[in-house]
C-alpha cells in the first residue's frame, strides 16, 4: 500500500507491507505509530491520514536539523 509519496526532490516515498499471520506494524524512526493487533484492526482512512501527517511532521523535523 502506498502511504506517502511526494514527487519533489529530496522526498522519499513510504510503504506499508503486511508481515505473516495479518500483522500489520508501523514503525516511524523505532518507535511503533500503528499496530494492527493493539488497535484492534487495518487502519480507516482517518487513521492512514493521521498516521500520514505524523510521518510528514517528522520527515519535516528532519529537514530543519
Amino acid at each position: 500500500m502506498e502511504f506517502f509519496k511526494s514527487d519533489a526532490p529530496g522526498d522519499i516515498a513510504i510503504k506499508m507491507t503486511p508481515s505473516d499471520r495479518g500483522r500489520l506494524e508501523v514503525y516511524l524512526d523505532g518507535e511503533v505509530i500503528f499496530d494492527r493487533k493493539t488497535d484492534g484492526g487495518f487502519p480507516d482512512l482517518g487513521k492512514v491520514n493521521e498516521l500520514k501527517m505524523t510521518i510528514a511532521e517528522k520527515l519535516f523535523d528532519l529537514e530543519d536539523a
